[in-house]
């Protein structure tokens, strides 16, 4: 406004640029609250009315046709915050329910469990909501640490629910099941009464116990990036490729427990799907495996937040699929000042 009265009084009455003071009330509206572009359109009326004095345009029709398109477009920024400011209160309910809905489906995972170290990151694809269907849980059991990383076909509320069932029927045969096989069992029947269709769960399933060995099943879910103290990298692939969760009511076996060698000092990496197939600009895959040199800091929360940004630059802004990822750390002999 400021710009336009000046330009105003440089050019004279013939010009015509009066009319322009009501940009003024315009981009209140768009940036402002309701109060503060009733404040700017009356700022630009007072000024549409002196230059309009001084031009003289008040002899004819110009001024009032000027002062209307102020009070006009004053009106509709008037209108237009107030329900702007509707839709910012909406959407931070939202945000905040969907936040509470997080904390109670994916509870906080223990830092540590007996001689492991846990970290977890989860980005949703849904901004807005900040939740997906990705999965993840930790329980300690008398059998081992058990956990369970998962991904739900499909986005939306569906999929959380039925991340729900995966989730509640795993928290409730961790504890109660004497193996992992009985485990996915227990999670299958579950998932079985909720889903219709075709619809399907990948996970993989681990327990870590006193033993050298780690315990797997996977469910068609990719397999977890094993990082050992020598530097060495590879995945904890299962021997035979089996269905994901929620498809072996068709008459499919469920797959065979296998395990893995996991002895202090090695590290197990879970994670989904949106995070080995997140493409740079060039298509190409992110290459998980020779970025396991990340996972070097003594911290595994910093560790898997180096995983993550490397992921982000990677992509070259936001994700366009939920990406989850657990790390699994077995303490030294003799840990460092830092892992204590």
């Amino acid at each position: 406004m400021a710009v336009v009265s000046a330009l105003d009084l440089t050019a004279g009455p013939g010009v015509g640029l009066l009319p322009l003071v009501s940009l003024g009330p315009a981009f209140a509206g768009l940036v402002g609250g309701w109060r503060r572009t009733a404040l700017v359109g009356l700022i630009a009326s007072v000024l549409c009315v002196g230059l309009g004095v001084y031009n003289g345009v008040f002899e004819g029709r110009r001024g009032e046709i000027a002062l209307l398109t102020v009070a006009g477009v004053t009106a509709a920024g008037v209108v237009a915050a107030v329900m702007r400011q509707r839709r910012e209160e909406e959407l931070a309910s939202v945000r905040s329910i969907a936040e509470v809905a997080q904390r109670v489906l994916l509870r906080p995972v223990p830092r540590g469990a007996g001689p492991l170290r846990i970290a977890v990151s989860y980005t949703s694809a849904v901004a807005e909501a900040r939740i997906g269907g990705d999965l993840y849980e930790v329980v300690t059991s008398p059998a081992g640490v058990r956990i369970i990383v998962g991904d739900v076909q499909g986005k939306g509320l569906e999929a959380v629910e039925s991340a729900a069932v995966v989730l509640g029927a795993f928290r409730e045969a961790a504890h109660d099941e004497p193996d992992l096989p009985a485990v996915g069992e227990r999670v299958e029947r579950a998932l079985n009464r909720h889903l219709s269709g075709e619809r399907f769960v990948t996970a993989v399933l681990a327990e870590i116990g006193d033993g050298p060995n780690a315990t797997l099943m996977n469910f068609g879910h990719p397999a977890p990036l094993v990082v050992r103290p020598n530097g060495s990298v590879g995945y904890a692939a299962p021997p035979d490729r089996a269905l994901p969760l929620g498809l072996t009511v068709h008459g499919f076996e469920a797959p065979l427990p296998y395990e893995v060698p996991f002895a202090p000092g090695d590290q197990m990496l879970f994670y989904t799907d949106g995070v080995t197939e997140a493409r740079d600009a060039a298509d190409r895959f992110y290459p998980l495996d020779e970025r396991a040199a990340l996972l070097k800091d003594p911290d595994p929360e910093a560790a898997l937040r180096a995983v993550r940004e490397d992921l982000v630059e990677h992509a070259e802004g936001p994700l366009h699929d939920d990406a989850a990822m657990l790390l699994v750390r077995y303490r030294t002999a003799h840990p460092d000042p830092d892992e204590r």
